[in-house]
């Protein structure tokens, strides 16, 4: 067993050993798809995956972390922590569930602290159909102008305007302009982008290979940036189907005591969103009955996060920006999306471990 502290680490070359290292120990098949591009230290980046159980389940349980990049700091010590957690490992066998880790399906943002790829999109807006017309987003041109000033911090007008939108419009109308995904501006922000990215094309390869002898997926994405400090939110992940939602919500709700919030009926902290990545496990494992949710743990208040993921855009826009500001903007953006407290990944170990034996009784059924 490991200490829940000890699961997590302080960069992605960390996390990453820490993963390698515990799947090694438990005898656990590692597969690696290397990233084109070099980490922040000049480390080898790569989406791993790690099964845990035979290849030909008919009931899998995927738990993925780092689609935004910097949340793996979060996602990566749950799956360190299950790997080194012989009772969650017996459980999920014993039901005859194999569990699929996928660490790291933005390495390159994991590593440099960015919520966006290599090729500045947000992994969770960027599963669309490209042959299509892309979704316009009309209230992201609107804020546009005022998201990424020439300068950093914002002048006292930019300040005031963006303050003069939240007064008119409402906070979670803000979060919802921005955070929605648009595919109109390359070098703004949740920009969709306008072909599938390296971690798109490689997710859906992954998927096609682990999942296609399952009969029934359940599917843990781990993230973090809305919400009470260290309360994971059970997020329902898929399509708008009453039976998928009352499915999920009888997995997942615990009750009652941990119910399965919504992006299509408002209950959820998230805005309704376009592009989301489980959109490829119906594309890639359309045989499988699919049950999904993200968890989805709290940091610091959303106007916070938002202004943090300005500034990392701005200073990825500003490379010439003066080291000790470079430091600051990025020290901003981790706490944004990750407590380094012992108390705050108690909190989310503790609800993650929960929502995986949820997920195995669930599949189980």
């Amino acid at each position: 067993m490991i200490g829940i502290p000890s699961a997590f680490s302080s960069s992605y070359a960390e996390a990453r050993t820490k993963l390698l290292e515990a799947a090694a120990a438990a005898g656990l098949p590692i597969e690696s798809h290397a990233h084109p591009l070099k980490g922040r230290d000049g480390e080898d980046l790569a989406m791993d995956v790690v099964l845990d159980g035979p290849a030909d389940a008919k009931k899998l349980l995927i738990v993925s972390s780092a689609c935004h990049g910097v949340e793996g700091y979060c996602g990566s010590g749950v799956q360190v922590f299950a790997l080194h957690d012989q009772e969650w490992r017996d459980k999920a066998r014993a039901a005859r569930v194999a569990t699929l880790y996928i660490h790291a399906l933005n390495p390159y943002g994991f590593s440099h602290v960015r919520r966006f790829t290599h090729e500045n999109v947000d992994l969770n807006r960027n599963f669309q159909d490209f042959s299509q017309p892309l979704p316009v987003n009309k209230a992201y041109r609107e804020v546009q102008p005022l998201l990424l000033p020439e300068q950093w911090p914002p002048s006292a007008e930019n300040a005031a305007a963006r303050q003069q939108y939240i007064d008119t419009h409402g906070e979670a109308a803000w979060q919802a302009a921005i955070s929605q995904g648009q595919h109109e501006f390359p070098q703004g922000v949740f920009f969709g982008g306008t072909e599938p990215t390296w971690s798109n094309r490689t997710l859906r390869q992954v998927l096609r290979q682990h999942g296609a002898n399952a009969s029934r997926i359940a599917w843990i994405d781990l993230h973090t940036g809305l919400g009470p400090s260290g309360h994971g939110e059970r997020i329902y992940a898929g399509k708008d189907d009453a039976d998928s939602v009352a499915r999920a919500r009888a997995w997942w709700d615990g009750g009652g005591a941990t119910p399965v919030t919504s992006i299509y009926d408002g209950s959820s902290t998230s805005a309704f969103l376009t592009g989301l990545m489980w959109n490829s496990v119906y594309d890639e494992c359309p045989h499988a009955e699919t049950t999904g949710i993200a968890m989805e743990y709290g940091t610091v208040p959303v106007l916070e996060v938002m202004d943090a993921i300005r500034a990392e855009q701005w200073l990825n826009l500003h490379p010439e920006a003066p080291a000790e500001q470079h430091a600051q903007i990025k020290a901003q953006m981790l706490a944004a999306f990750y407590t380094d407290t012992d108390v705050w990944k108690g909190q989310i170990v503790s609800q993650a471990r929960q929502s995986m034996f949820q997920a195995v009784d669930g599949l189980a059924r």
